[in-house]
C-alpha cells in the first residue's frame, strides 16, 4: 500500500501548499495535472522523501518515510523508489550499464548483470548499454532514464514531466512504456505533469 495523508509544505512561511491525499495499491497508477506554480513538483519531491513536509505523512510498504533518518530514507529511496526526470540525469563518462550497475550499487545491491539486461532488452535498448548517454538520441535517452528508475524493481515509480519536451509520438510512447513497466512489476505509478495529451491514456487522473 501506498498513501499520502493531509500533506502541508510551505516555502519561507511565504508560499504554502496543501495537497489532497493519495492512496494506490500495488500495479495502480495515477496522472495528477497541473499549471505551473502549482506545486506538482513539490508533492513529487514530498512523495519521495527529497523534500521533508510541514505536516502529513508519506506511507510506502507501511513504513513512514519521513520518520526514517536521512541515511535511512536515502536507502529505502535506492530499493523502493523509481525516479523519472523531464531531464535524465546520467553520468555521462559512464556507458549506459555502468550507470545501471551505479544505481544499484548506490542501493546496497550488487551488480546484477541479468536484471540490467532484461530492463533495456524490455525497453529495447539492450544493443545500447556501452553507449554513453549523451551518444544516444532523445528517445533512447528517455527509455534510459526509464532504466534508471526500474533497475531496482522499485514498488513507486515517480514521473515528473517526461513527455514536456517530446513530440506527440514520442510523448505517447513514453506514457506506454511507464505503464508497461509498472505493470510487469506491480509497482504503483504516478506521473505529475502539466501535459494535457496524457488525460485519456489514464483511468484515474488528480487535477491540483
Amino acid at each position: 500500500m501506498f498513501k499520502t495523508q493531509s500533506l502541508f509544505f510551505t516555502y519561507n512561511n511565504s508560499v504554502d501548499f496543501s495537497f489532497p491525499d493519495i492512496e494506490l495499491d500495488a500495479g495502480e497508477n495515477l496522472l495528477i495535472l497541473g499549471e505551473s506554480g502549482i506545486g506538482k513538483t513539490t508533492l513529487l519531491h514530498l512523495i519521495a522523501g527529497l523534500l521533508r513536509p510541514v505536516s502529513g505523512s508519506v506511507e510506502l510498504l507501511g513504513t513512514s518515510i519521513h520518520q526514517l533518518s536521512s541515511t535511512q530514507l536515502d536507502s529505502f529511496r535506492g530499493q523502493h523508489i523509481g525516479l523519472v526526470f523531464q531531464r535524465p540525469h546520467f553520468i555521462h563518462s559512464l556507458s549506459l550499464y555502468e550507470n545501471l550497475a551505479l544505481v544499484q550499487y548506490l542501493a546496497g545491491e550488487n551488480p546484477n548483470q541479468n536484471r540490467i539486461n532484461n530492463v533495456l532488452a524490455s525497453l529495447g535498448i539492450r544493443r545500447k548499454q556501452g553507449e554513453k548517454p549523451h551518444r544516444l538520441s532523445q528517445g533512447e535517452q528517455q527509455r534510459a532514464a526509464i532504466a534508471l528508475a526500474m533497475v531496482n524493481n522499485p514498488q513507486l515509480i515517480l514521473a515528473d514531466k517526461p513527455t514536456s519536451s517530446l513530440d506527440d509520438r514520442n510523448c505517447m510512447k513514453v506514457a506506454i512504456l511507464l505503464k508497461e513497466q509498472a505493470l510487469e512489476t506491480g509497482a504503483r505509478l504516478i506521473i505529475i505533469t502539466h501535459d494535457q495529451r496524457l488525460k485519456n491514456h489514464f483511468s484515474h487522473t488528480m487535477q491540483l
